[in-house]
């Protein structure tokens, strides 16, 4: 099959052929329809996440939807034909976070494109298909769902269970990229007043399409004392979509008093990711931070059902398709901040 193949960290990814992938009992192989090309294949690209990766040569890309090729003799749910949706985070079904519906928390997790060849191939192999897969409805294109695997789901989980964000909140968002535009249509979608920083002027009109009702570049005013002005005391709910040291720490204190700051932007493993915090101002204000990684299987069906109805627009992000052969070019954007929306592969021959 063809796929585009890292051989070594930050060089020119190789589109090659390389055997199909090998199927399990518990587990379905994939025909891939549509694969997005997110910021996390670029930290993996640049060999920022060794612990998640594994050995190269390597087959990134995990926020892909496909059909059903070939289903293992323990598979259950699942049939030759079925239209489905990956979680990038897949549970073993068996640790005690997979059995209270906590997958995407799983202690043996894999994540498709990282622990395995993904989605940057047309075909892949998913285990446990029961437990991690997902139907797709009838009513969503392939190409407007491909990145709903880990943006528009990551999101969806940062804004609804760890932001727990309200009709009427103030909720800040630092990063307009897929993560960043996702939660900005979600907590509008839900009723909340969103405010987005970036550094570009073209992002914060896309996200102000998308629901944002006052966007700040960062570049021209300093976020920070732009949300406490406009909020009247900061944010009920602070999201970092980015994950560097500056948006980080300007997520926090953007936050009012009790307010809750919510970390879904990862950083480099090992001292690069470390960023310090003022502890203080956390204590005394009382602000909740927590970290959201993600989406388990189970919190899915409420976010399809909207939709499925059209309350949510995934394929409003969806600026760009692209074949194999330009999966180097979106990389390479990424590098220099040069992206906007999201850009799908749906072209596997070219």
């Amino acid at each position: 099959m063809r796929a585009a193949v890292v051989h070594e960290y930050k060089s020119p990814i190789v589109i090659e052929e390389i055997p199909d992938p090998v199927g399990s009992d518990e587990g379905v192989i994939l025909t891939v329809e549509a694969c997005g090309v997110c910021r996390s294949d670029w930290h993996g690209w640049q060999g920022e996440w060794p612990g998640f990766t594994a050995s190269l040569p390597h087959v990134f890309g995990h926020e892909f939807v496909g059909t059903v090729l070939e289903a293992g003799k323990n598979v259950q749910e699942f049939r030759v034909g079925d239209r489905v949706i990956v979680p990038f985070t897949v549970g073993c079904g068996k640790c005690e976070y997979c059995r209270r519906g906590e997958s995407n928390v799983c202690e043996n997790i894999a994540m498709p494109g990282f622990s395995y060849d993904g989605g940057f191939a047309r075909l892949t192999h998913v285990p446990n298909a029961d437990l991690n897969l997902v139907r797709l409805p009838d009513e969503l294109a392939f190409a407007d769902a491909a990145g709903m695997g880990c943006r528009f789901m990551t999101a969806y989980h940062g804004v609804t269970t760890i932001g727990n964000v309200r009709p009427g909140d103030w909720v800040s968002i630092y990063g307009a990229g897929g993560v960043g535009l996702s939660a900005t249509q979600i907590a509008s979608s839900a009723g909340a007043n969103v405010i987005i920083v970036d550094i570009t002027d073209d992002k914060l009109d896309l996200a102000k399409r998308l629901g944002a009702v006052r966007t700040v570049n960062s570049t021209k005013d300093d976020p920070v004392e732009a949300i406490q002005d406009i909020t009247k005391g900061g944010a009920d709910v602070s999201i970092d979509a980015l994950g560097i040291a500056q948006t980080v720490t300007n997520s926090v204190r953007s936050v009012r008093r009790k307010g809750s700051a919510v970390q879904i932007g990862m950083t480099p493993e090992g001292r690069n990711g470390q960023v310090p915090l003022t502890i203080n101002d956390v204590v005394s204000n009382e602000i909740s931070y927590r970290g959201s990684f993600g989406m388990p299987a189970v919190e899915f069906p409420a976010m399809l059902n909207q939709v499925a109805t059209s309350k949510l627009r995934p394929g409003d992000l969806v600026t760009k398709h692209i074949g194999l052969d330009g999966v180097n070019q979106s990389m390479n954007d990424m590098t220099t901040f040069n992206t906007l929306g999201v850009s799908i592969i749906t072209d596997y021959e070219h």
